[in-house]
């Protein structure tokens, strides 16, 4: 406890007094809506795709989750990054791999990265004025290799060689645009997404806490994960 002007004042009472609840006001981490920030991005290279994220869950100015994986498996090589609802992108993701495992049962195969995109479009467009849903559907097939296709808010769907996405992305659409390259090995592309996520995460305040790495390819998913250390650090880091 302390001692304020002869009064004792215990920790939650402070507690209470700094989020406004004494005053009336309900704070705003109390009643908004969860959502996942955002950082998101993915990159095709030949024989594969690169996706990752940060891993910062906000519900107002609280962070709700400083770990959370928004890279969510889809099919065995076939995965989606998530912005946006908490909510609402973990509906998708569930209703998606739901459908497609349906479709890989009647056709006796796995589905086309394609097809999972437009079961993504489907359901983004058809609830658009419902939910807050911005998707990047990643993933290898055999029949067209490592592909990337994004859909935004609203459920448009478009194949792009890389895709960034969230409120972390307006801060390197620069950075994006003088860097990238096309033929780039795998190696440059973890390297790319690694330093742009860590470029987003310095600027973007919805942005945070670690960086998640997957690897999608024929062999399968590597995942990796960077933290402290790890995550290439900027000069304004530490002011």
């Amino acid at each position: 406890s302390w001692t304020s002007y002869g009064r004792v004042i215990t920790f939650q009472q402070m507690s209470m007094a700094l989020s406004g609840v004494m005053s009336g006001e309900t704070p705003d981490w109390m009643t908004s809506e969860h959502m996942t920030g955002t950082s998101i991005m993915a990159v095709e290279y030949e024989g594969g795709v690169i996706i990752g994220s940060d891993s910062r869950t906000s519900t107002g100015s609280y962070v709700a989750n400083r770990v959370t994986d928004k890279l969510t498996r889809v099919m065995d090589r076939i995965y989606c990054c998530r912005s946006g609802s908490a909510a609402d992108t973990q509906a998708i993701a569930d209703l998606v791999a739901y459908n497609l495992k349906l479709h890989s049962i009647e056709l006796g195969e796995e589905p086309m990265v394609g097809t999972a995109a437009s079961v993504f479009r489907q359901f983004c467009y058809q609830y658009r004025d419902r939910l807050v849903a911005g998707i990047i559907c990643a993933g290898w097939d055999k029949k067209k290799g490592g592909q990337v296709y994004t859909i935004p808010l609203g459920g448009m769907c478009i194949r792009q060689p890389f895709a960034i996405g969230g409120s972390g992305s307006t801060y390197i659409y620069g950075y994006c645009d003088a860097h990238f390259k096309e033929g780039m090995t795998k190696d440059e592309c973890i390297q790319f997404v690694k330093t742009s996520l860590a470029l987003a995460i310095g600027r973007d305040g919805s942005s945070g806490g670690v960086i998640r790495i997957a690897s999608i390819e024929e062999d399968g998913v590597e995942r990796r994960v960077y933290t402290g250390t790890d995550i290439p650090k900027f000069y304004d880091d530490g002011v």
